[in-house]
């Protein structure tokens, strides 16, 4: 694994988010979100992209990987890095994409958390999900906040993840950390379980099918507190997205029982820094309301945006405001800021009426 190894710690020190073993190329990286050669390496063959690959796994996952032609888990290089890996077959045979995770755990202010994201975290009860595509930071937000309640709480934590990506120390809490396919079978059968197992806070790793989220409600509903992620771009397609997994005889009762559980969606995305010195998060906040409740039982979600952009007394902010405060801080290019954008216009408004091109 040694030439693993050197690879993957030269694209860490450089500061990639991800690493590419491609057959026909040198080892690629991506940093500030664009693909490019690892320095130092020459072109990967057939027979070498496998051995690389295979010399992360161990006999259980390359049986695995040999039998499902799929196969995702996590590593570590000890006193180093964390990374979570995809192996795949394609036409020229096994390559392996692989994600960097951060060692440490960071606090709110190295996120720029915002206080009202902070305090879905001292929430009792209730469905708190991040969302965004992927490689946009969920995962970390989502670390963060368990984190928060790990130092302050006497809780019982339970993460359920494929793969397990952060690793938490029990602090004031306990913290019980279970991979699918390592220490359950499913995250249907984790939590299903999970109830017995007397828990404060739940974490589902994604809540990707209809049995997933339907126990996700089902956990907040009965008392405790459910964290979870979706790849959904802002909070009223999340809502659509929740109640569209149901058959059309359920999504009305579905509807009232998500009004009932949802306290909060954090979605973002990562944009390049205008100087070129990694990325920043762009983040939109909903906080669920009387009037966004009310909206989500009567099946309004194209109403949900208008209401995030009137909540800044409870502490939303929408997508646009947040991505217009970057251009003014100079932290994005307009041109990019403009690109993400659910409306370029609401974003020259909130700058004030001028051409975001004169703002930067």
């Amino acid at each position: 694994m040694a030439e693993l190894v050197e690879i993957l710690k030269t694209a860490v020190e450089k500061g990639a988010s991800d690493i590419h073993l491609v057959i026909g190329k040198p080892p690629m990286m991506r940093l500030n979100g664009e693909v490019m050669e690892i320095p130092g390496f020459s072109m990967i063959t057939l027979e070498e992209s496998k051995r690389l690959v295979y010399s992360a796994l161990n006999e259980e996952q390359r049986t695995k990987f040999e039998e499902k032609w799929e196969l995702d888990c996590s590593f570590a290089i000890p006193n180093f890095s964390r990374f979570r890996m995809n192996v795949l077959l394609q036409k020229n045979g096994v390559e392996s994409v692989m994600r960097v995770i951060s060692s440490k755990i960071p606090a709110p202010e190295d996120l720029k958390l915002t206080p009202p994201m902070i305090n879905l975290s001292e929430l009792p009860r209730g469905l708190v999900l991040v969302t965004g595509p992927t490689g946009a930071g969920k995962s970390t937000t989502l670390a963060c906040l368990i984190e928060l309640i790990n130092q302050k709480y006497t809780d019982h934590i339970l993460t359920i993840e494929d793969p397990i990506e952060f690793v938490y120390e029990s602090k004031k809490s306990i913290i019980r950390q279970r991979e699918v396919g390592q220490q359950t079978k499913s995250f249907n059968d984790a939590l299903r379980h999970s109830l017995r197992q007397d828990p404060d806070v739940i974490l589902v790793g994604e809540m990707r099918d209809l049995e997933t989220i339907s126990l996700a409600i089902t956990a907040a509903e009965t008392g405790h507190l459910c964290f979870g992620t979706l790849h959904t771009q802002d909070a009223p397609s999340t809502v659509d997205r929740i109640i569209d997994v149901f058959p059309p005889h359920q999504q009305q009762q579905i509807r009232v029982q998500l009004a009932a559980t949802l306290q909060g969606v954090i979605s973002q995305i990562l944009l390049p820094r205008q100087d070129g010195r990694g990325r920043v998060a762009a983040r939109e906040l909903m906080v669920a309301t009387p009037a966004i409740t009310n909206l989500i039982r009567e099946g309004k979600t194209h109403m949900i945006y208008n209401a995030i952009e009137t909540g800044a007394k409870f502490g939303m902010v929408s997508m646009d405001r947040s991505i217009a405060e970057l251009i003014r801080q100079g932290q994005i290019s307009s041109e990019e800021g403009l690109s993400k954008a659910h409306s370029p216009e609401a974003i020259k408004s909130l700058l004030g009426g001028r051409s975001a091109a004169a703002v930067v």
